[in-house]
């Protein structure tokens, strides 16, 4: 038996009280973590929309490359930690246009009523309306009623739905939009035939089960003179959403370039006649100035904040994004800002750098809600 010890008694004791009172601060500074992630609102991760397609998809697209490709992109989203996922907007790619991501085509192709070759006389007739200077050549020209042809959305997002099992967003460009890119020889008039694509696009959203249902909206920055129609076919379509309903605005994204100019405070009337449940903003590139602006809009529209820059091969350090997100919450207030994401879709970024961004998305948002 060994003899007692006094030195070892009072050692041991000293040593188990030091490890108890250690445990206790550790609990108390989970508590303390805890307690102010309660007391902020959930902040979710998501991307615009596009990604970088994989090189070899590109070089032999077919219906089983298309899948894993999309596969690849879910997966990367996933590993990323990203709370709700895109397809990649591959389900639009067209290896007869592989310089597009099919925003335009992908829903103006199909159509019943349009045409898509184009005469001398088209070409000159649509750079004549002088509202897109980024575009040579319309994306279709209309000569009948558009009908719904062979456009088949639900197929495609059904096709995707089974890759994964996170929410998924599904995204559809604003019939607003689409308007601009076509060369009207049949309506003589931008609204009316807007409202025909947005009673198409209603028709199939609504058969679209999709956690988040996304408009996307890149022309009526730099025309906000349209807004009172323009929010009105977006907010048709909108009306039809099954799940979250999101209006993706930026300020363009073409060829890398930022092709509208504008300010969000010319939009404040647009947002408060929106029908949607958050917006998707594009900040990043543009910086915060303009947050204060969002104060006059409705609090009932929750604010998507880009944190991350899609024009800019740097990859942002988690700090940078926690730091982006903490400022915006300063401004405008926990209960406003739910969303971060990229600018805008991130297809033009080589892979690399597009799944080290989304990472430190993540990351950073992690970094600010104390995680």
């Amino acid at each position: 038996m060994r003899p007692f010890s006094l030195d070892s008694w009072v050692g041991s004791a000293i040593r188990s009280w030091v490890a108890s009172f250690s445990q206790q601060i550790g609990n108390a500074k989970r508590t303390v973590r805890v307690m102010e992630r309660l007391e902020r609102p959930e902040i979710l991760t998501t991307v615009v929309g596009s990604y970088p397609a994989p090189a070899w998809f590109l070089a032999f697209p077919n219906r089983v490359h298309l899948r894993d490709a999309i596969m690849v992109v879910l997966k990367v989203q996933e590993l990323a930690g990203i709370d709700v996922v895109s397809d990649g907007e591959l389900m639009r790619f067209d290896p007869s246009h592989p310089e597009t991501q099919g925003m335009i085509d992908y829903f103006i192709r199909p159509l019943d009523g349009i045409r898509t070759q184009f005469t001398r006389e088209d070409i000159a007739a649509f750079r004549q309306e002088a509202r897109l200077h980024y575009r040579t050549q319309p994306a279709g020209v209309v000569v009948n009623k558009i009908g719904v042809g062979r456009l088949n959305l639900p197929a495609d997002f059904e096709f995707v739905r089974p890759l994964t099992t996170k929410p998924l967003k599904f995204t559809v460009t604003s019939p607003y939009m689409l308007a601009q890119v076509l060369l009207d020889r049949f309506y003589g008039d931008k609204q009316a035939l807007s409202w025909d694509i947005a009673e198409i696009l209603r028709r199939q959203v609504a058969e679209i089960d999709a956690a988040v249902l996304q408009v996307d909206e890149a022309h009526l920055t730099g025309h906000p003179e349209d807004w009172r129609w323009a929010v009105q076919v977006i907010n048709h379509v909108l009306g039809a959403a099954k799940g979250e309903r999101a209006v993706h605005l930026c300020f363009g994204n073409y060829g890398g370039q930022t092709v509208q100019k504008g300010f969000w405070r010319d939009l404040v009337p647009f947002f408060n006649a929106l029908n949607a449940d958050h917006v998707v903003l594009e900040f990043a590139r543009r910086g915060y100035d303009e947050l204060e602006v969002f104060r006059d809009v409705k609090p009932e529209l929750k604010l998507g904040i880009g944190v991350v820059d899609i024009k800019d091969n740097e990859v942002e350090t988690p700090d940078e994004i926690a730091r982006r997100i903490e400022h915006a919450v300063k401004v405008l207030g926990t209960d406003r800002i739910r969303w971060v994401h990229p600018d805008c879709g991130l297809w033009m970024l080589h892979r690399s750098i597009a799944d080290r961004k989304l990472f430190a998305l993540v990351q950073g948002r992690n970094l600010y809600l104390g995680e």
